[in-house]
């Protein structure tokens, strides 16, 4: 009891110096159950709609999958006799076909694109008694004829549209018009699909290209009757041979695990974030408890003196430790949700509806979050805690403050230095593999190692790294430069330790602007060498024929070139197999891509029943120039191919494609079975680049779903891309850089307090506020510029090691981003000074003899 008095009495004797090292445990926790609040939300969103939209018992083809679409662009079908049967089956209260299709583009009169711009689907189908589980019409009627249409009302809300407007669909079956006559409501929470109704023969007819068949049959069980013996009883009526019967719970189990991967690379990729925050966040624990027990060294000693344990004294730190844990887990679980219902706002205003309504916060997370926060943090105080109970009873005749243990100093040096350098030996071995997957697994070590490493050594770098940047910086400053180099000094753990919760962020931002420019640089640089097409065609979906067609016809244009992912099974001489496909293009494709060979030439791929194999292939499977590959393609006949070319794999564009010419791949493939284009080339008439952009832009302005750009927009594009990953990656990484910088002005608080006689003394000896605020500035910018210069260098060495590996994917450039290094470097100095503004507002003041007089 006696413990747990003093405890609560120093911690809310030093409420102030345990503000920010809660705010620390606070900003992780919240990411945390952030997260997973978000995430479980999103499953219960998923979950519901797919449980409202499964009807009781499903019939739908063998093959066909909930997340996908046919290569041929057309959805699986089966015919209505299967219809007809079920409806016989004993059990069934109703049964319908159903026809639904998300290979389709729905624009307005003005040919804007209806569909979600957060990549959620647009699906078009007709309407059905069990579209009624999930929707209700709220404006006009059910489509009745060809010339009409029903739309969701959030699709209508978004886009301003209303009854009597009029909708073009762009199927690959071709296109075609009606008007809006209907508004459906979702009565579950949508995430952003775009749905489009039409009656059952036109569903049919424009989205099957057919009449008499359907995508699936929704079957209703009869009072009485549960799922799994309407189930048995639907299957004995059709056959399941051909057939997938599944039941609503196995409808939605197919359904969700469509989304489930997705998901999980959210949560995982977040949680690795917070990961990375809560690592700061122990830094600034670590640093808060060290001085706060450096401070009391004298109290400590009073309390071993007058009969205090080891035991208690260290009990006595882990109690204000577990209380700062609680409370700031406490109000981080809180924080959590508030950041899952702003995350959950953010996605509905980019498109990806999300209804607090579905807001799940399962009874694990909070318990996840305060178990979490209060265990790191009570680690994190375990060593400043032993080292309180080290203190002897003498220490509180001497000065507060404990002497260093030089040989525990030296001990960490040595440990410090042999990780240090494993993991140095680690990147360089990773930047030597022969293979990225297996210099993948070394790098990560080496990261590992390496960034524990320069943790541990920090404190020995710091007297060497500050002296230099001082040198640099502040002795511009004069006396009161020294003087803020020497307090930088005076505690090189101190340093260290805060200097490391900066470097950890920066070194993760040094890393992935290594990467990200030099994947930038080398796809540019790919591009300026192998393409030597002047237009690139393609969209999120495959091209369309009549888009097809509009390019084939665009005048300007000396030619144009058709290019197909091709699902097939290929069979080497010696028996070995990979089904990865082929790829069948116009000879044409020669010119646009410039691809090396290793043997033959690749012109003659695109002859008869000939094609291609590349390098990879070629090795792995004992290929060589001349022989004769069996080529199953899916859907069509099997073929007996001869490998005319093998092309060089050490590429970042095409790398492994198997070409072989649309004619070949038309003699194996029925017409109904053929893929539209996954993408399609083009090249101007001599001097008619301009008037050929301007007339292929024109063309497929009817078809907003694919974009045309020349070499210029293709590498501005492809640069955006990855900016926009980068920064979404900077801006989740600022986490750990707020958590830095708490650390940063945490120190600084609990080392003013350290100094108040100190300060006191200075001020009583001429020194002015002016001057004492700027020593404790420019000890910030030390501290901050010490991070970020261990951080950048240690990023950018794990960046550059990380390059080499991608060189083996064909990724060759190495770029270093200076003006981003640079930008970062200049602006932790800032991050300094921001840091220093309280401490340095409070050190200028104290009053000049109470400070003298503190003990």
């Amino acid at each position: 009891m006696t413990v747990l008095k003093t405890s609560m009495r120093n911690f809310f004797a030093h409420k102030g110096r345990m503000a920010l090292s809660a705010v620390a445990v606070l900003l992780s926790v919240a990411f945390v159950c952030g997260t997973l609040v978000f995430t479980d939300t999103m499953n219960t969103t998923f979950d519901k709609l797919f449980a409202a939209t499964s009807s009781d018992v499903t019939v739908s083809p063998k093959t066909a999958k909930s997340d996908s679409t046919p290569q041929n662009g057309r959805p699986d079908s089966l015919p209505a006799s299967v219809l007809e049967r079920a409806k016989k089956a004993e059990g069934v209260k109703y049964a319908e076909g159903a026809v639904s299709s998300m290979n389709v583009t729905v624009v307005n009169s003005a040919n804007k694109n209806m569909g979600s711009s957060t990549g959620a689907p647009t699906i078009a189908g007709n309407w059905t008694r069990n579209d009624l589980r999930s929707m209700e019409i709220t404006s006009g009627h059910a489509p009745r004829g060809p010339t009409e249409t029903m739309v969701d009302a959030d699709t209508a809300d978004k886009h301003h549209l209303k009854l009597g407007d009029e909708l073009r669909t762009i199927a690959v079956t071709g296109d075609f018009k009606a008007r809006i006559v209907g508004i459906a409501t979702f009565k579950v929470t949508n995430p952003g699909a775009a749905v489009v109704y039409f009656d059952t023969a036109t569903a049919q007819r424009e989205l099957l290209g057919t009449t008499g068949r359907f995508t699936e049959i929704n079957l209703s069980a009869a009072t009485g009757v549960t799922d799994d013996t309407l189930k048995q009883n639907v299957t004995a009526s059709i056959g399941a041979g051909g057939y997938k019967v599944q039941t609503q719970k196995e409808r939605a189990d197919e359904n969700r695990s469509g989304v489930g991967s997705f998901m999980d690379v959210i949560k995982y990729a977040m949680l690795g974030f917070a990961g990375i925050a809560f690592l700061v966040g122990i830094f600034l624990i670590i640093n808060t408890f060290s001085m706060l027990v450096a401070q009391r060294t004298r109290e400590i000693g009073l309390m071993r003196a007058i009969g205090s344990s080891r035991k208690q004294v260290n009990r006595s730190v882990l109690v204000e430790a577990t209380l700062l844990g609680v409370f700031g887990s406490i109000l981080g679980v809180g924080a959590g949700v508030g950041l899952a219902v702003g995350l959950m706002k953010l996605m509905s205003a980019a498109g990806m509806d999300l209804s607090t309504r579905d807001l799940t916060v399962k009874a694990t997370t909070p318990v996840i979050g305060l178990v979490l926060g209060v265990v790191v943090t009570v680690l994190a105080a375990y060593l400043p805690a032993r080292r309180a109970g080290k203190v002897s009873p003498m220490a509180a005749l001497r000065d507060a403050g404990t002497p260093a243990d030089g040989k525990a100093g030296l001990v960490r040096g040595i440990i410090g230095l042999v990780l240090t350098g494993a993991g140095t030996f680690a990147l360089f071995t990773a930047a030597g593999a022969d293979k990225a997957s297996d210099g993948s697994l070394v790098l990560g070590a080496g990261v590992v190692l390496t960034l524990i490493g320069f943790v541990i050594i920090g404190p020995l770098l710091a007297g060497g790294v500050v002296r230099v940047i001082s040198a640099v910086l502040l002795r511009f400053f004069g006396p009161v430069g020294r003087m803020a180099e020497r307090n930088a000094l005076r505690n090189p753990r101190r340093t260290g330790a805060t200097g490391a919760a900066l470097m950890i962020g920066l070194a993760l931002v040094a890393c992935l602007s290594v990467v990200g420019s030099s994947m930038v640089a080398s796809a540019t640089d790919e591009l300026d060498k192998s393409v030597g097409t002047d237009f690139i065609i393609q969209g999120n979906q495959r091209i369309v024929p009549q888009a097809a067609k509009a390019i084939e016809t665009t005048p300007g244009l000396e030619h144009v070139t058709h290019y197909r992912d091709i699902e097939a099974k290929i069979v080497a001489p010696d028996g070995s197999s990979d089904s990865d496909g082929v790829t069948a293009a116009d000879p044409t494709y020669a010119q646009d891509l410039h691809r090396k060979t290793t043997a033959g030439e690749l012109t003659a791929a695109y002859g008869k029943d000939s094609m291609s194999v590349g390098s990879k292939f070629a090795t792995k499977h004992h290929v060589k120039l001349g022989d004769t590959l069996t080529v199953a393609f899916k859907g069509g006949s099997t073929a007996k191919l001869k490998v005319a070319a093998i092309t060089d794999d050490d590429v970042a564009i095409d790398q492994g494609a198997r070409y072989l010419s649309t004619q070949t791949m038309r003699k194996y493939l029925p017409a109904n079975r053929i893929p539209p284009d996954q993408i399609m080339f083009a090249s101007a008439k001599d001097g008619q680049e301009k008037q050929a952009y301007a007339a292929l832009k024109k063309s497929m302005e009817q078809y907003p779903q694919y974009q045309v750009r020349d070499q210029s927009d293709y590498k501005q594009e492809l640069k955006d891309q990855i900016g926009q990953l980068l920064n979404m990656v900077y801006g989740l990484l600022a986490l750990a850089i707020v958590v830095a910088v708490l650390g940063v002005i945490n120190t600084l608080a609990l080392s003013v307090v350290e100094r108040t006689r100190e300060i006191g003394l200075m001020r009583a000896i001429g020194m002015s506020r002016r001057q004492l605020r700027r020593m404790i500035r420019l000890e910030s910018v030390v501290i901050a510029l010490f991070g970020a210069l261990l951080g950048l260098g240690l990023g950018m060495g794990w960046g550059a090691t990380a390059q080499k590996l991608l060189a083996l994917e064909g990724l060759k450039v190495l770029e270093i981003p200076w003006p981003t290094i640079i930008g970062v470097f200049i602006g932790s100095a800032f991050v300094g000074l921001f840091a220093a503004l309280i401490p340095a507002f409070r050190a200028g003041r104290m009053n000049v003899l109470n400070a003298i007089a503190t003990d």
